[in-house]
């Protein structure tokens, strides 16, 4: 049973990834967290991606590490 589930999941990700590669996110996407979140949500959708679904990241904010205060 875990293999057949594999094999779904699988095959779900490749059609995510042709879909990807047929919008061109992987050749002629900005190198931006939003470019990159789009082409990885895309992925996911897997099979979804050719019944209309169109994700899209418009922005993404990555938290800046904070310093550490020193001791006193």
């Amino acid at each position: 049973m875990i293999g057949v589930i594999s094999v779904l999941v699988l095959a779900w990700l490749i059609i995510g990834a042709i879909a990807a590669g047929q919008r061109g996110y992987f050749t002629h996407a900005a190198q931006n967290c939003a470019s990159s979140a789009t082409t990885a949500m895309t992925v996911i959708a897997g099979p979804l991606n050719y019944m209309g679904t169109n994700p899209k990241v418009a922005g993404c904010d990555i938290p800046h590490p904070s310093m550490p205060q020193p001791s006193r």
